[in-house]
This record gives C-alpha cells, structure tokens and sequence, in this order.
C-alpha cells in the first residue's frame, strides 16, 4: 500500500500541529489522557509528529484503538467484525499498525492516515504484527504448526518468513528505516537470545552474562536497546550499537530495568522497579545521563516509545486504573 500524496498532505498537517504543541509544551511535562468512556488505557507508541497510539477498554469489557494527534485530538477507531482491536505501532505519516481478536485468533492490520484499515494474515496464520517503519513496512509474527515464527510485510502485501537459526520462535519487535530488524528468539535449551536482521543477514547476540536478551527497539542508526537478565533473575538494560558493541545500564535504584525505545539521537526510555517493588519512568541521554518520572498520582509507569521531544506510555493509578500520558523531553 503507498499512501502517497494524501499521507504527505496527512503528515504534514500534523507536524504543523505538532510544532505549535512542541512551542507550548514546557520540558518535562506530563500530559494525561483517556480516551472517552475509557476504563483503562494504554499508549504504545509516538511518532515524529507527536502523534500517538495505543487501546483502550471501555466498560463492556471490548478494546478499542485510539489515535491522538499532537493538538489532543483523540480518534477512536475498530477492526470491522471484531470486539479486539490492539494498534501498536505508528509511523511519522500516520499510518498504524496493529492486531485485532477473532474467533480463530489474532489477524493483522494496518490503518492508513485517512483511516482506511486494511487486514491481513501471514500465511493464513494467527498474525500478530509489532511495528511499522517509515517506508510502511510491518514486521511481527505468526503461529503456525505450534510455533512462532517472524515475517516481514512490504508494502505490495507480499509476506516473508524468517526464523533464526536454531530458533524454535521467533519475535520481532522493531524496525527502522533502513529495514533493520531487532527483536528475540527462543533456542531448542529454552534460553531467548537477541537478534538483528540487516539486509537479509541475521546476526544473533546477548550482552556478557545474559541468560535471557529481550531486544526491544532499534533507531535509524542501527542502535538497539533492550533488557537482559543475568543469573541472579535481575535485568539491566542494554544499548547495542550497529557496530555490535553492548554496553548494560540501570537507573540508581533500580533492582530491575526495562528499556522500551530509542530515538535517533540515541536517548533511551523505558522504566525500572526499586527496592519498594514500585515501577517508575525514566530516559536515559545519549551520554548516559537520567531522568525519572511519574506521572501524578502513579503507581505504575510505564513509558512505551520515545521520539525526539516526547515520551509515550501509561500509568496505573490508586484504584488500578490505566492511563495514557505524554511527557516533554
């Protein structure tokens, strides 16, 4: 699918909303947001354009997608046919892409910036697609004959499965620009290994000491963030660079850390826990400076993606009620 001129006209009205919400928008702010009739809600992902998305469950219990645009604007939005609908992934055109709920499993879609929403299926397979690049292309998995494996979708709707090798499933989870791919994979010894797939070559990699790497989120530079965990059960973040270098980090304080996105100037977000067992937001800078954070009233954070000048995510509040909130950089 190529959005063309309309997805330029598209993007372009929400950068300019996006520049006028940047002007106002003091560093370090948290805004709050519920979609309406919202019982609980969950942002997942912010582009470029600070616009974002994510689900919500209203109080029959059915989810619904959700796109806020930078000015507050917030669009609720269903796959036809279903009571699920799960978006995930946003890119800087707008379009979304995401999963919904059948009676036969998950099936994926992808949601053009006029809102047109197109489903799909990963060799007839229940498809759970995880992100969407700038070029359009969707990565995720698919279950088929009792196992997971990757597949990258183009924009001419033709799929591609791959696997690592010795995988046994195998879970994508970003993907950027340059269509590199970033995410984990289960071995036949039950341990999940980091991988990295760049021009069809897959390279398999853990930080020293890792007895689980969860990859998260990759950049336009080929940087890659995630967490491992080491043999004590506690996890640290890490930062791999395109290069293959890993270098570990945690917050002070942290008894668990929890990298979930990384902008392309190499700043990080994502949350820890404490020795409370309380969760908290942070961002990490390029040089390895941070910031933590919560949203007022949180007993949970849970940042989600990170652009250049935002930060996306929800919180749990006092009664255990999720929210979706946006923070200035």
């Amino acid at each position: 699918m190529k959005y063309g001129a309309r997805a330029a006209q598209a993007g372009a009205l929400i950068c300019f909303l996006a520049g006028s919400v940047h002007a106002a928008f003091a560093a370090g702010q948290i805004v709050t947001f519920d979609p309406s009739g919202s019982v609980d809600t969950y942002a997942y992902a912010i582009n470029s354009a600070w616009a974002g998305t994510g689900y919500y469950k209203d109080g029959s219990g059915d989810f619904h997608g959700f796109l806020r645009t930078a000015d507050g604007t917030i669009t609720s939005f269903g796959v036809s046919g279903t009571n699920y609908t799960y978006p995930v992934s946003i890119n800087t055109a707008g379009a979304i892409a995401g999963y919904s709920q059948g009676t036969s499993g998950y099936d994926g879609f992808i949601r053009a910036p006029d809102g047109t929403i197109t489903t799909f299926d990963a060799f007839a397979s229940s498809t759970t697609p995880i992100a969407l690049n700038d070029k359009g292309i969707v990565v995720g998995s698919y279950f088929e004959n009792n196992m997971w494996h990757a597949f990258i979708r183009r924009t001419d709707g033709s799929v591609t499965s791959f696997d690592p090798a010795g995988s046994i499933a195998s879970f994508p989870f970003a993907i950027n620009r340059r269509r590199t791919i970033a995410g984990e994979y289960l071995d036949s010894q039950d341990i999940y290994h980091g991988f990295a797939r760049a021009n069809g070559t897959v390279t398999s990699f853990d930080p020293t000491g890792s007895q689980y790497t969860s990859p998260t989120a990759i950049n336009d530079k080929g940087t890659i963030t995630g967490a491992y965990e080491d043999s004590s059960g506690a996890f640290h973040g890490f930062v791999r660079t395109s290069g293959g270098t890993i270098t570990s980090f945690d917050p002070n304080g942290s008894t668990g850390t929890f990298p979930t996105g990384i902008d392309d100037k190499g700043a990080v977000a994502g949350y820890y826990s404490d020795g409370s067992h309380a969760t908290h937001g942070f961002v990490m800078s390029a040089g390895g400076k941070f910031k933590t954070f919560d949203p007022t009233g949180s007993t949970y954070t849970r940042p989600q993606a990170i652009t250049i000048g935002g930060i996306a995510g929800w919180f749990n509040d006092g009664s255990n009620m999720a929210h979706g909130f946006l923070r200035s950089r």
